[in-house]
């Protein structure tokens, strides 16, 4: 009897395994039927039944599921159908995480849309999965144009203004303040001052997705990404002890230009005297 029940459980997984292989092979064939008709929706639909029945079909459809993927997304662009759109790229997504393809493609339609920062993001993270994808690295560079403000390559490059900042960051590090916040911080660079100087704590962060993704290319580039810790926030969402362990001795800001109404200096450093700097005693 032990043995007739295993039978029939190996006749039942066996009967499940040919109904998924029938099923697999008939929507691949509907895919392709729906390409050559230019149903685009339908093959995508296809397509994504395919690749949750049969995941180690996944190398071998790629590509043509990017194709059906791009065409669909084309036609939902031109209806308007903007949520079902980034469903889709979601759905993708889900299915290729590492894909820098579609990636690219995502961040291309977020573009388009005016979601520039969003789209940067997509960029840089194709361009991470593929360094020698041209496509990718040209729209990374043609957003970071849009988002990165010019005031930052002047002021990269005001040497007199770098090393007024340096001497003084020195000098509040020297003295004892030994945990830093740098609000802003842009390229990184105040924090890396003070990282230099000696500082055993520094907290950095940046509202914009964009300049926070070059901050911790900069700061890796320069061996400190474990040193100095990055916060993608505003300085006001700042909370203590979720992001920063507690309240620091220094505050460093150059949240000038579009960023004195952006991230709003004036409301960033009574925060920061509020709830983040040690107090005088």
């Amino acid at each position: 009897m032990p043995n007739s029940n295993a039978k029939l459980h190996s006749n039942h997984r066996g009967g499940r395994e040919a109904s998924r292989r029938e099923l697999v092979s008939r929507s691949l064939q509907s895919a392709q039927h729906c390409l050559e008709s230019q149903d685009f929706g339908t093959a995508y639909a296809h397509y994504l039944l395919v690749l949750n029945l049969a995941p180690e079909l996944k190398t071998t459809v790629k590509e043509t599921f990017q194709f059906t993927l791009f065409k669909w997304a084309e036609e939902l662009d031109s209806l308007a159908r903007i949520q079902d759109l980034f469903n889709c790229y979601e759905q993708a997504l889900e299915l290729y995480p590492n894909d820098e393809v579609i990636c690219n493609s995502m961040g291309e339609h977020l573009f388009r849309m005016g979601f520039r920062d969003e789209a940067a993001g997509y960029f840089h993270k194709a361009v991470k999965l593929n360094p020698d994808f041209a496509d990718a690295k040209e729209n990374f560079y043609r957003v970071a144009n849009w988002l990165v403000e010019r005031w930052h390559f002047i002021m990269l490059n005001d040497a007199k203004r770098n090393l007024t900042y340096l001497r003084a960051i020195q000098n509040a590090v020297h003295s004892g303040s030994k945990s830093v916040l740098d609000i802003g911080t842009g390229t990184g660079i105040l924090s890396m001052f003070a990282k230099k100087a000696g500082a055993s704590f520094v907290y950095a962060c940046e509202l914009s997705k964009t300049m926070y993704e070059l901050a911790r290319d900069v700061v890796a580039a320069n061996n400190m990404e474990r040193e100095i810790k990055l916060l993608h926030l505003k300085s006001l969402d700042i909370e203590i002890p979720k992001h920063i362990p507690e309240r620091v001795s220094l505050v460093v800001t150059e949240t000038v230009d579009a960023g004195l109404f952006g991230e709003g200096i004036v409301e960033s450093l009574i925060h920061a005297w509020e709830h983040l700097l040690l107090q005088p005693k």
